[in-house]
């Protein structure tokens, strides 16, 4: 039963997944060499989180809702159909964004040491393009995030968990070339800040546009969809990131400490 505090829930949590591409620029600014056993491990980290919220939690409830409406062997078929569109959407949306701006094309801070830069001009279009991207990304992930918040509160909280975690390097990917290319900690913060700002946007579009039509075969397709978008991302970008450097051990206790986080945390929610 959908209430005014579970929307009130649903703003603030993509509000927050959002803002964690601030988080990102921080650190950015902070930090004069990466770590890149650090990126490899916190890379990871986002993927084992995503993961397991996506085949524990997410498709569970897709499964539930989708079996009290149509039968188990329906739902069976309604979810793996919008799983497989959760991740063509996914694929479409990198098709239309260029490798070179993609924010998951990831990339160390050395890779922008003074003696390399490319051109000023071209280093901050990299960043106005990369934050660009971001935010379309993050649209239907803010979409997501309330449309499960609104129904299931437990479930939006570990939706909008796993995709903060995802939007912090993000972040580092709009913060470091806009820096390098305006020697301003400011624009740089506010490029990836306002990235970030596609999340609750895309919540709104959702309370005003899907939220009317919400019925139980609806949720449970997004839901299903969401599990799709989130499995793309993480094998597509995350993984394939997190081995860019060569530490796939590293990487993998990354993968392995995010699912155990989302575990404990799906277990503190309980």
């Amino acid at each position: 039963m959908l209430n005014d505090s579970n929307i009130l829930i649903g703003f603030l949590l993509t509000l927050g997944a959002g803002l964690a591409t601030g988080i990102g620029s921080l650190a950015a600014f902070f930090a004069r060499h990466t770590d890149r056993r650090f990126l490899s491990f916190s890379l990871g980290l986002s993927a084992g989180v995503m993961i397991y919220v996506s085949f524990v939690e997410i498709l569970y409830h897709a499964r539930v809702d989708m079996t009290s409406l149509v039968g188990p062997r329906h739902a069976e078929t309604f979810v793996a159909i919008a799983f497989f569109g959760g991740m063509a959407l996914s694929a479409l949306i990198d098709k239309l964004v260029p490798s070179a701006e993609n924010p998951h094309e990831m990339h160390s801070i050395e890779e922008l040491d003074a003696d390399r830069l490319p051109s000023d001009r071209k280093l901050a279009r990299m960043g106005l393009f990369t934050a660009i991207a971001i935010a379309i990304h993050n649209f239907p992930e803010g979409i997501a995030t309330f449309m499960s918040a609104v129904q299931e509160p437990k479930l939006g909280v570990a939706i909008a968990v796993a995709i903060a975690i995802h939007n912090i390097p993000e972040g580092i990917a709009v913060a470091v070339p806009i820096y390098f290319a305006t020697r301003s900690r400011r624009k740089a913060f506010w490029y990836s800040f306002l990235s970030g700002l596609a999340e609750p946007l895309g919540a709104t579009v959702a309370f005003l546009i899907l939220l009317p039509f919400l019925t139980p075969m609806l949720l449970g397709l997004i839901f299903a969809a969401v599990a799709g978008i989130m499995i793309y991302i993480s094998f597509d970008e995350l993984l394939p990131a997190s081995h860019e450097w060569g530490f796939y051990h590293i990487a993998l206790y990354g993968v392995v400490a995010g699912m155990a986080i989302m575990a404990l945390s799906l277990i503190m929610l309980a």
